[in-house]
């Protein structure tokens, strides 16, 4: 299994966040790190040179915890037929505390950065990822964050 960060990225990443915003990215489970490089990656593509921005970019999945792929996918089809498979998927043990993490990640990815002394452009940003309010980045940082 290949490693969500090589050493090179980690030395990276350290140049341009804080000890306690690389402790924060290295808590989140390997996929959503893994995400939030390819969304680092489609904001920079577009022009984005914001380390806010590109902050957010980052962590905006850090309250999803260690939630499984099974979950993910749960949620990924209820939020796109409808939240009645959210209720079946419910019954399966494990699930409904998994996909209330999913459904509640923005707000407490949002919380977990400012905990580790993001901007509060950076926290807003990741608050509203899913309905962005931010004029000049909210939009592009959700559309990086769809085609990641």
């Amino acid at each position: 299994m290949r490693a969500a960060v090589s050493p090179t990225e980690r030395s990276e990443l350290a140049t341009w966040i804080s000890p306690s915003q690389l402790a924060l990215f290295e808590s989140m489970h390997v996929a959503d790190r893994r995400h939030g490089l390819g969304v680092v990656v489609s904001l920079r593509a577009a022009g984005v040179d914001s380390g806010d921005v590109l902050l957010a970019g980052l962590l905006h999945d850090a309250g999803k915890g260690r939630t499984g792929v099974w979950p993910r996918v749960a949620y990924a089809l209820g939020d796109h037929y409808g939240r009645w498979i959210w209720r079946v998927a419910g019954i399966v043990p494990g699930f409904a505390p998994a996909l209330q993490r999913l459904r509640t990640h923005a707000e407490t990815s949002a919380e977990l950065a400012a905990t580790a002394g993001c901007p509060s452009r950076t926290v807003e940003l990741i608050r509203n990822q899913n309905a962005p309010l931010d004029p000049e980045f909210g939009e592009l940082l959700r559309a990086a964050d769809e085609a990641n």
